[in-house]
C-alpha cells in the first residue's frame, strides 16, 4: 500500500516546533510520528504534504499512479486496532472520529487540496476515540504511554546487556540496552514504573539515575550524575545533564549542564547554558496560559504542569530563567538576567532592555557553526526555508 499524510487546521496548534518541520516529525515516546507508521505498516511507499516552506527541506516522493492510497491524518498516533480499521476501508471510504477526519482510501493519489471539499462515498465512525495529539502539551501527557508503546516496536532491535557491577539495576525485564550503548559505573536504572530505553551508541555517564519510563535514544548522551525522570525522551545525538522530567528533546540539542528542566519540549540544535531553569508551576498553582503562536492570544490551557516550548536552534545563557509556560521561536539567543518574557519571538535577541531583531546572517552563521560540530551542513534548501520564517517574523 502507498500512504500520504496530512495536515488539518489543528496542525497549526505545534508551532513554534512545526515551523520547521511537518507534524509527522514530532517526535512521540522514541520514534516520531511518520517512523511508528512506517513501522507498524511497512508501506510501500510514504509520501506527504506540508507547509509550502517546508517542501524543499522535506521533498516528498511522487505517489504511485492508479494505485490506491490511504490519506492519514498527521496529528494520529497509530495502533494495531487503528491499523486494522484503516487497512479495511475501500476506495471512497473515509474514517472519522466525531467530526475529525482520521483517513480516507483514494483509487489513486489526488491532489491534496481534495481533503477541503471531501465527499466520501462512506463514513464510517470509530467507536473509540484513537490516540493523537491536539495541542503541544499533548506531546507530554501522551509520552511516557509512547515509549511503551515504541519498545514493543522495537523488541527486535534493542537487547539487554550486563552491566558493569557498580550499575544499580532495577526491574531488570523492563530495562533495554542497545548491545553498542555503553553505562559507566555507578549508574542507576530504576523501572518499576515503566520502562527505560538505552538505544544504539547512546552513552550513561558515570552517576546517573533514570527512572523509567525514560528513552535514551541513538547516539545521545546522558551527563555525569544526570537526574532523567519519569516521561523524559532525550533525542538523538542530544547531551542531556542535570534534572529533567516529562520533557522531549528532539535531537542535536544539548542541556550539558546542572539545572532544571520540567515539562518541556525542546525543537533541534537547541542549547541551553549551564543552570538554565523552567518553571513549570506557578506560585498559585493555577491553570497555565500561553499565547497562541499566530494570533498572540493568551489561552488557558486547562493544564497545572507546562514549563518551556523552544523552536529549533534558540539558546539560553548561564542562568537563564524561563518561566512557566513559555513559547520560544526559532533561532532566538536569551541572555537578560530575571525572567524573559514568556512569548520569544524568532530571531530575537532577549537583552532585557531592547530585545533587538537577530541579524539573518548572523544566525545562519550560528547554524552553521553549530550543525558542523556535528558533521552537518546547512544546505541551499535549509537555509531558504530559515530565511523564510526570518522574513515572515513580526517586527
Amino acid at each position: 500500500m502507498q500512504i500520504c499524510f496530512f495536515e488539518d487546521t489543528k496542525c497549526k496548534n505545534f508551532k513554534p516546533l512545526t515551523l520547521t518541520r511537518p507534524t509527522w516529525d514530532l517526535r512521540i515516546g522514541i520514534l516520531t510520528i511518520y517512523q511508528k507508521w512506517e513501522r507498524l505498516l511497512d508501506p510501500e511507499l510514504i509520501s506527504w504534504d506540508t507547509e509550502e516552506h517546508l517542501k524543499d527541506v522535506f521533498k516528498t516522493p511522487d505517489l504511485i499512479p492508479l494505485k490506491p492510497c490511504w490519506y492519514i491524518n498527521s496529528r494520529i498516533l497509530p495502533s494495531k486496532e487503528l491499523i486494522q480499521d484503516i487497512t479495511k476501508l475501500n476506495p471512497g471510504d473515509a474514517l472519522f472520529y466525531e467530526n475529525e477526519l482520521i483517513a480516507f482510501c483514494s483509487e489513486d493519489g489526488l491532489d491534496i487540496n481534495f481533503l477541503d471539499s471531501l465527499k466520501p462515498s462512506k463514513k464510517i465512525q470509530l467507536d473509540k476515540q484513537p490516540s493523537r495529539i491536539e495541542y503541544v502539551w499533548d506531546l507530554l501527557s501522551l509520552n511516557a504511554a509512547q515509549i511503551e508503546v515504541d519498545i514493543e516496536l522495537l523488541k527486535d532491535k534493542p537487547i539487554h546487556e550486563e552491566a558493569d557491577s557498580t550499575v544499580i539495576i532495577k526491574h531488570p525485564e523492563n530495562i533495554y540496552i542497545h548491545s553498542s550503548a555503553k553505562i559507566e559505573p555507578g549508574v542507576i536504572l530504576i523501572a518499576e514504573n515503566g520502562p527505560i530505553y538505552i538505544g544504539e551508541g547512546a552513552l550513561i555517564e558515570a552517576g546517573a539515575v533514570l527512572k523509567g519510563p525514560v528513552a535514551v535514544c541513538k547516539n545521545a548522551t546522558v551527563k555525569l550524575c544526570g537526574r532523567i525522570y519519569d516521561g523524559t525522551t532525550i533525542g538523538p545525538d542530544c547531551k542531556v545533564g542535570g534534572e529533567v522530567t516529562n520533557s522531549i528533546f528532539h535531537s542535536f540539542s544539548n542541556k550539558a549542564h546542572d539545572g532544571y528542566v520540567g515539562k518541556s519540549i525542546f525543537g533541534q540544535w537547541c542549547n541551553l547554558g549551564a543552570d538554565t531553569n523552567t518553571s513549570n508551576l506557578k506560585n498559585n498553582y493555577g491553570m497555565v496560559t500561553i499565547k497562541d503562536w499566530e494570533t498572540k492570544r493568551s489561552y488557558d490551557t486547562g493544564i497545572q504542569f507546562f514549563g518551556t516550548v523552544m523552536g529549533d536552534h534558540s539558546k539560553t545563557s548561564i542562568n537563564t530563567m524561563l518561566n512557566t509556560g513559555t513559547t520560544c521561536g526559532v533561532s532566538a539567543n536569551i541572555f537578560q538576567s530575571g525572567f524573559p518574557p514568556r512569548y520569544i519571538q524568532s530571531f530575537t535577541w532577549i537583552d532585557g532592555q531592547r530585545n533587538p531583531r537577530f541579524r539573518f546572517d548572523k544566525a545562519l552563521e550560528a547554524m552553521e557553526a553549530m550543525m558542523a560540530r556535528r558533521d552537518k551542513v546547512v544546505t541551499p534548501e535549509y537555509a531558504k526555508m530559515v530565511e523564510y520564517l526570518f522574513e515572515i517574523r513580526e517586527n
